[in-house]
């Protein structure tokens, strides 16, 4: 308990700096825990997430989907849909709504939970004390007992890439954008370029992508399996890939961009990509996020951050400042810079504040890359399981065998479990296929329970469903371990 306060933190003052899916959790969440909260926020509502990542892209998503859907109406023995079209004005006006609704029921939470909500920019103004430049004009300061910094984190610029919102987008940009462009040069194939490159492919627009390493999704969290396998995917959609390139020069023309490819070198000679190229009308810079640290008083209060910018935090979420918590993408990309994370995060950080003692876990947190199909992983991959010593394998159903998969029509994919092989426990999931940022938690839960295969294939499930799967993986894997070894 604090001292002087109520127990619970009850009568403790908390200050939160932004109101995205960490910092709008931390807030309810301490308000649960009977502290009296102000959140502070210059953007609106759900931060990046909500505004301009998370929802606005999977809301646009949806409605190219629904495009694919109806253009591949004959496959399913149906007639029409032939002349579906992107209305991308209304595609527009659809994700606005979708927004807004969401925004008010955040507002309606913050309310239902007492928490006073400040629209402007916060900063720190010594220990204890918050300064709030109000977006109606004026300031308010604040004395306050606890400070959790969820600022959030912004589309980097490449060098030679440097935004200038016309011809150079980020992510924000293209959200806003009035109409589509007829060709755009992706560079960065992470999980927000992929997404992109879904997106404006299906909404018939010529994507070349362009990766720095030599596959798609290069995360060393993920089976290098699921990238070849998107990458094979991404060529029947007509999107072009270069990996194991960067971007040499970009010269502007009335025509639009050239873009002047070179081998990258942070791939081998043999590996690397050649020499290209290209011409687009667009380019989109998706090669990571840089931390909202600058103008908010850290210094002032000993907060430290790395050269990059990004906070420091020990495993309580705890900066070095006393009394002041960071969370979320202002962590920087050591941790996993996901919205879920943030929010698992906001809890740690929130109990923590009001005298709890919880440290933060990072290795069961799921990811997912809403590509057609979907990517999702979680755990070790197979080199990591190894590079801690353990004796790994693979264990891998295709997609295509499921009888769900064919009736739906969405057979492009693969299974894979990272196991122990001396006992069977579950280490990893990698998945790609329809639904896979679905059902990735079977496979999340199984880890944090300790499941191992057997579990996993004597566990019933449902006929005809995707999730089969996953126990047919582990029965192949079963498999596996039950042969004899050499000399036995």
């Amino acid at each position: 308990m604090l001292p002087g306060r109520g127990r619970g933190g009850r009568g403790v003052r908390v200050a939160v700096l932004g109101a995205g899916p960490g910092g709008y959790q931390a807030a309810v969440h301490a308000a649960r825990r009977g502290a009296a909260v102000v959140l502070i926020e210059p953007a609106g509502l759900g931060g990046v997430c909500l505004n301009w990542g998370c929802i606005p892209t999977k809301t646009l998503l949806a409605s190219a989907r629904a495009l694919d859907s109806a253009r591949r109406l004959r496959e399913y023995g149906l007639t029409g849909g032939q002349d579906a079209a992107p209305d991308w004005p209304a595609m527009q006006a659809r994700k606005a709504g979708v927004i807004e609704l969401q925004a008010q029921g955040i507002a309606r939470l913050l309310k239902s939970h007492g928490v006073e909500v400040l629209a402007g920019r916060g900063r720190l103004l010594a220990p204890g004390r918050v300064a709030v430049a109000l977006d109606q004009g004026g300031q308010r300061e604040l004395d306050v007992d606890r400070v959790i910094l969820a600022t959030g984190a912004r589309p980097a610029d490449l060098p030679g890439l440097a935004r200038d919102g016309r011809r150079v987008l980020n992510s924000d940009d293209l959200l806003g954008l009035a109409s589509l462009p007829a060709s755009i040069c992706i560079v960065g194939g992470g999980v927000v370029g992929c997404e992109f490159a879904t997106l404006l492919a299906a909404l018939g627009c010529q994507v070349t992508l362009i990766e720095t390493l030599d596959r798609l999704l290069p995360l060393p969290s993920l089976e290098p399996e699921i990238s070849k396998l998107l990458l094979r995917e991404f060529k029947k959609r007509r999107v072009a890939v270069h990996t194991g390139c960067v971007v040499e020069s970009l010269v502007e023309d009335g025509a639009g961009l050239e873009i002047n490819l070179t081998p990258s070198p942070l791939v081998p000679a043999p590996a690397a990509g050649k020499p290209a190229k290209l011409r687009a009308e667009l380019v989109l810079v998706a090669a990571g996020r840089r931390p909202n640290s600058e103008d908010l008083g850290l210094a002032s209060v000993g907060v430290e951050c790395d050269a990059k910018g990004a906070v420091k935090v020990d495993d309580h979420l705890a900066t070095s400042a006393p009394g002041v918590y960071a969370i979320g993408d202002l962590l920087g990309p050591a941790r996993p810079m996901l919205a879920h994370v943030a929010t698992a995060e906001a809890e740690v950080a929130a109990s923590n504040a009001l005298g709890g003692d919880r440290a933060m876990a990072y290795d069961l947190a799921p990811s997912v890359a809403f590509t057609w199909p979907e990517a999702a992983w979680v755990g070790l991959s197979l080199a990591q399981a190894r590079e801690r010593g353990v004796a790994a394998a693979l264990a891998g159903f295709p997609v295509r065998q499921l009888g769900k998969a064919q009736a739906e029509g969405e057979i492009a994919g693969q299974y894979l479990l990272v196991h122990d092989t001396a006992d069977g426990r579950l280490l990893g999931a990698h998945l790609l296929g329809p639904h896979a940022g679905e059902l990735i938690h079977e496979c999340a839960l199984g880890l944090a329970l300790g499941a191992r295969l057997e579990d996993l294939a004597r566990t019933i499930h449902a006929h005809p469903t995707l999730s089969e799967g996953l126990r047919e993986a582990a029965e192949a894997g079963l498999e596996t371990l039950a042969q004899p070894t050499a000399g036995s």
